[in-house]
């Protein structure tokens, strides 16, 4: 059997009991670092005065790996009790695992995923946006067209949108967001669940300007849905059908998603 376990994304006392019991009784634990969730289970062990199974495997399977680590599976690897657990977080959430699922599935393994942890559902209720329909995107990419295009995506899609963010581009996002439409509200998550957390509302040039070049920790950005336009029956498609000229398209397709018609002119140019 194969159990997905997530695994507090800062504090420990996030860690279920349901997560420590699976830990316990592993015969191989998958691991994003072993040297991680060696670490959280020599703390177990130390404040709960646990006993684990003799001659646990502890075995390396990262976002590098984990295509290859599969393709050479047999599914009586599953006849154990395996447990695959990342860094922080829940599994398949930006970190591997879900290949691991679809092994499981296409070889009629059985397997279960454990709640727990999860920076994206924390961040999307403590910003406070009301819009209850979200979408995650994680990391942009770091620069060229792929990198705007993803934050058009992110700032016109309807929803609220979280990403991840580094922070070494957070600076560079927060510019971005403002050049892009400085009235948008969006909120930042640092450290959460330790103990320098804090939250951060407003403009991305109120951030900005607040954070001061303040970027250590780990963060999460939400960005407030767009106002929504007027109920329209047209589609962006049906307008890219038409025989227009690309900056009516733009025009027109911005009337109905508040898009930049700049950024949405150079967006269909690449198209």
């Amino acid at each position: 059997m194969l159990l997905l376990v997530p695994t507090p994304i800062g504090n420990i006392g996030d860690l279920s009991l349901r997560a420590i019991d699976a830990f316990k009784e592993a015969d191989i634990l998958l691991c994003e670092d072993t040297r991680v969730t060696k670490k959280l289970i020599h703390i177990i062990k130390e404040r709960y005065s646990i006993e684990f199974k003799e001659n646990q495997e502890f075995i390396s399977l990262h976002s590098h790996n984990e295509q290859a680590f599969v393709e050479k599976l047999e599914p009586s690897f599953f006849e154990q009790n395996v447990v695959y657990a990342s860094d922080a977080g829940m599994p398949g959430i930006s970190d591997p695992g879900q290949i691991l699922v679809r092994f499981c599935i296409d070889n009629k393994i059985k397997y279960d995923i454990l709640p727990g942890a999860n920076a994206v559902l924390t961040a999307f209720v403590a910003s406070g946006f009301v819009q209850t329909k979200m979408l995650f995107l994680g990391f942009l990419d770091h620069k060229g067209t792929s990198r705007s295009h993803g934050l058009q995506e992110a700032m016109y899609n309807g929803y609220t949108t979280i990403l991840y963010e580094s922070p070494h581009r957070l600076d560079k996002l927060l510019l971005e967001i403002d050049k892009e439409d400085p009235t948008r509200r969006i909120f930042l998550a640092k450290e959460l669940t330790k103990k320098y957390q804090n939250y951060f509302h407003g403009t991305a040039k109120e951030i900005f300007d607040t954070l001061n070049e303040n970027y250590k920790g780990e963060w999460v950005v939400a960005i407030e849905a767009a106002e929504s336009q007027n109920e329209s029956a047209v589609t962006q498609n049906d307008i890219l059908e038409l025989d227009l000229p690309k900056k009516v398209q733009a025009k027109l397709i911005s009337k109905i998603t508040g898009e930049n018609i700049k950024a949405c002119y150079n967006r269909l140019l690449n198209l």
